[in-house]
């Protein structure tokens, strides 16, 4: 299992007042503070994955639950497009992945609350990330980051331009969050509210058979 180095200095601070309350004979923050440490180890965890290589599948951006499937405008669009809305507690893996193979097209950040990650509204309200990805075929993917109730921070690895393969790490929220896949038209649904995902290896969407490619 390995870590994410960004939470380094989360870790480093936890464990350090750990030792200093064991040292000042305060045993029950020392413990607390050992168990938060433990807390933030599990928060950013980054487990190996064997990601799906099935041609013309959606694979999952986040660990979570799906909240909700429904048709909605993207940010910053005109017309409504399929929405998948995953919501990631404390507990889940919290790195990001690629749904699919492509090239980054545009990545904007914008500030915001930091309601509720499971609210309906949060889609607009939230510090969020935005990042769009053209694909293979020109189809365009919109992936959104959403901060949630305790999250401070959005990460981004990936700039314009760049080539990302299908399950390929491409950020982190860090402390409860949701992500937000607008997919475009002629895929499929394979899930619904409720449904348990994995980033890279759960298949959200697949494209029908007799879809032409977008031109």
């Amino acid at each position: 299992m390995e870590l994410r180095p960004e939470g380094a200095p989360y870790i480093g601070m936890a464990s350090l007042a750990a030792v200093v309350f064991a040292l000042l004979g305060w045993a029950l923050l020392s413990l607390a503070a050992l168990v938060l440490t433990l807390g933030i180890v599990h928060f950013f965890r980054d487990p190996q994955r064997v990601v799906s290589r099935e041609k013309d599948a959606a694979l999952s951006p986040a660990d979570g639950r799906v909240l909700e499937v429904r048709s909605r405008v993207e940010p910053g669009g005109t017309e409504s497009r399929p929405r998948i809305s995953i919501f990631m507690n404390v507990f889940d893996v919290h790195v990001n992945r690629s749904p699919v193979q492509g090239r980054v097209v545009d990545i904007r950040y914008f500030r915001g609350r930091f309601l509720r990650a499971s609210l309906n509204k949060v889609d607009r309200s939230n510090e969020q990330n935005i990042i769009r990805i053209e694909d293979d075929q020109g189809q365009r993917w919109c992936m959104v980051q959403i901060a949630g109730l305790v999250a401070r921070r959005i990460v981004c690895w990936p700039d314009i331009d760049h080539k990302v393969e299908s399950g390929q790490r491409v950020g982190l929220i860090k402390f409860g969050s949701r992500v937000d896949l607008y997919l475009p038209e002629g895929y499929e649904i394979k899930v619904r509210p409720g449904d348990r995902v994995l980033a890279g290896q759960t298949i959200l969407a697949r494209k029908h058979e007799h879809t032409p490619a977008h031109v």
